[in-house]
């Protein structure tokens, strides 16, 4: 079996195994890792929002793509120390039927995410705005923040 790739088949499942990959030893790790069902983890993990933070000259914004959940279900808090705290729940619209079966894709639960923001910005002048699913949050920077900036001259090196 040189440098060829053998598949064993148990019964149950269809485990690739190979003689030669470590890939393969990773992929059967995922395999048996994601046989396990770990539902709060996953569904946190699925409502984490995606986030893009922009430096603008006076100011800094966050953006979360939140769909789904309604505005009074959102919390937005920024700590003394600079980290940005966004949470939520999304919650089920409907009650389950019981008589049949049913499939569904749609992540329900509670999320939270905390990001660091290294800048030093007017934590009472923030503002949010939540529209078409996606957060805004606007924060000014400090004075001092904004004539931080230093330019920093590149020397050439000399020959030896």
């Amino acid at each position: 079996m040189d440098n060829q790739l053998s598949t064993t088949h148990n019964k149950n499942h269809n485990i690739p195994i190979s003689n030669e990959s470590h890939g393969d030893i990773k992929n059967l790790i995922n395999y048996f890792w994601n046989m396990l069902d770990f539902p709060q983890h996953s569904a946190m993990k699925e409502l984490e929002p995606k986030i893009e933070v922009n430096e603008r000259e006076n100011e800094v914004t966050v953006s979360a793509e939140i769909p789904g959940i309604a505005p009074e279900n959102l919390d937005v808090e920024i700590s003394a120390d600079g980290y940005l705290t966004l949470s939520g729940e999304k919650r089920q619209q409907k009650e389950q039927n019981q008589q049949g079966s049913h499939f569904s894709e749609i992540s329900y639960g509670m999320f939270k995410r905390t990001i660091p923001l290294p800048w030093d910005l007017e934590f009472d002048n923030a503002d949010a705005e939540y529209d078409n699913g996606v957060l805004n949050i606007t924060i000014p920077k400090s004075p001092t923040e904004q004539t931080k900036k230093k330019k920093i001259n590149i020397n050439k090196k000399a020959k030896n």
